[in-house]
């Protein structure tokens, strides 16, 4: 007798359809999964056999073949446990249901309990495109994926459940939700700018940063407020849209990093990975490669403390993908591209031992020394970090004062309104933020009078620019002039804008 179950296949952020096929045939007892499964898939052949005899269904003692479909296509991962037990149950007479528009995913412990999977969502967004109408999962999966509207999801806590489901018995309830008619972002969670004491420069920059989605660079002595600054940046950045969020929870989701009960990521990411972190840790890795912490930032920030102690290859990783916005990672199985659109916030002492420059602390490292430390971070890396800003200590009087600072609601309200001016700007281009223009964009929308030219010409000359900084200029400036809500590029903003790239290789390395 044969059978014929849907189900979805994950590789990387790509899902895929899978039909599970079974036949049960005369002959030896043998249990034989074909279709390029991996050692995962071929296990399933024990739980699902296990699953079966724990809940009083009857094992078939004949050959049984199991083919997943498309054959060419590498199958990986418990995901199949499920869609092949149901399959076996109605090869051997012992279900009998009409499952054409049904899929089915989910992991099986040995006594029939549906465990939880990773990448549920985007597999359940497949399932809808090809057609299907309902889709059984892990209940654990339900929060996520009852997000995705044109399907109706059902949890399945174990296999004797299901069972009851589908031969009539008592119904399972589908889960259902309202988020593409009603979106609310919830209550802010992260720390408010308001804490911070003094900093003034600082915080303009990160406005600006924030404003128009620009990498910063933060230099400073140790205990300048660095860190504390970088945690604060998520609460003056626009909300999320839903298809942002969406994009946030596929990552998530597949990489198993999805909190429990979370039917969507609504804040955008902060990422703090530590410097001792791997390639693979910051990129993404594994024999099929998993979201990297580049990825799990998409849409948020990726904090990088202390980044000349980042080990040399793994900074050199992210120079294309931060300005391309994906990363592609190539191994034997294939090649895969996962989303990384961050905002990457650095922070460094200007020094080894951190005091180079401090008033008050003397520096005690060898002559040259500051020059050499910053030198542990390439040219181009820092050439794509748009805001270098030096963090000065802060004095006593700002530390014991009881005056408290602008608080990130305030902030948020103008870089809400200078993002609007860039939504208006970009309509229908791609583009969301003036960090992310194209170089004909930069021409387009960055004019400058005669004035601001020779000011931008010397700075050139003197600072050794590249045109990459060049144009990092011209887009930092415009977002100072939609801060300002002014159309066009004035000298004053470019006059600001130079400021933010003053700590380039050439200027430093002749004050070391």
């Amino acid at each position: 007798m044969y059978a014929r179950v849907n189900s979805i296949g994950m590789f990387g952020m790509n899902s895929f359809g899978v039909g599970v096929e079974a036949t049960v045939d005369g002959g030896l007892p043998r249990f034989d999964v074909v279709g390029l499964p991996d050692t995962a898939v071929s296990e399933s052949r024990e739980r699902v056999r296990s699953a079966m005899k724990n809940n009083g269904f009857q094992y078939p003692a004949n050959r049984i073949t199991v083919n997943l479909t498309p054959a060419d296509t590498k199958k990986e991962g418990p995901i199949y446990d499920l869609p092949i037990f149901i399959a076996l149950l109605i090869t051997t007479g012992q279900l009998e249901c009409n499952i054409s528009k049904s899929a089915f995913i989910g992991e099986l412990s040995l006594n029939g309990k549906v465990r939880r999977v990773t990448g549920a969502l985007p597999m359940v967004i497949k399932a809808r495109e090809l057609g299907c109408k309902e889709i059984f999962l892990p209940i654990h999966n339900a929060s996520e994926s009852c997000v995705v509207q044109g399907i109706d999801v059902y949890p399945v806590k174990d296999v004797m459940q299901l069972y009851h489901h589908l031969t009539g018995g008592e119904k399972i309830k589908k889960v259902t939700s309202d988020y593409y008619n009603e979106y609310v972002r919830p209550k802010e969670t992260y720390p408010d700018f308001s804490d911070v004491k003094g900093q003034y420069q600082v915080k303009r920059a990160l406005e600006i940063a924030a404003a128009g989605g620009h990498n910063v660079l933060m230099i400073g002595p140790p205990g300048s407020g660095k860190s504390m600054l970088a945690k604060r940046l998520p609460s003056i950045l626009p909300d999320m849209t839903f298809e942002e969020s969406l994009d946030v929870t596929k990552i998530y989701s597949i990489a198993g990093e999805l909190p429990d009960n979370v039917s969507l990521i609504k804040t955008r990411p902060f990422r703090s990975p530590h410097h001792t972190i791997s390639t693979a840790g910051l990129s993404g890795g594994g024999r099929i490669p998993r979201p990297g912490e580049l990825s799990l930032s998409h849409h948020g920030v990726l904090f990088l403390d202390e980044l000349p102690e980042f080990p040399r290859i793994s900074m050199e990783t992210m120079r294309q993908p931060i300005e391309d916005g994906k990363i592609t990672l190539s191994r034997v199985s294939g090649s895969l591209t996962y989303p990384c659109e961050v905002m990457l916030v650095c922070a460094m002492n200007p020094c080894p031992c951190g005091y180079y420059g401090h008033p008050t602390k003397k520096c005690t490292c060898p002559k040259g020394a500051p020059a050499k430390y910053l030198a542990k971070v390439s040219g181009p890396l820092l050439d794509r970090l748009d805001i270098h800003i030096e963090v000065p200590q802060v004095d006593f009087r700002k530390l014991s004062g009881e005056e408290k600072g602008e608080s990130s609601a305030e902030i948020k309200k103008r870089v809400d309104a200078a993002r609007r001016i860039q939504t208006r700007r970009f309509r229908d281009t791609g583009v969301t933020c003036n960090a992310k223009m194209t170089p004909a964009m930069t021409r387009e929308h960055c004019l400058l009078d005669e004035k601001s030219k020779q000011l931008l010409e010397k700075c050139f000359d003197s600072l050794g620019l590249s045109a990459r900084a060049y144009d990092k200029i011209l887009r930092i400036a415009r977002t100072i002039a939609d801060l300002d809500g002014c159309e066009n590029i004035e000298l004053n903003h470019i006059t600001e804008a130079v400021q933010y790239r003053s700590l380039d290789r050439k200027f430093w390395g002749s004050e070391a």
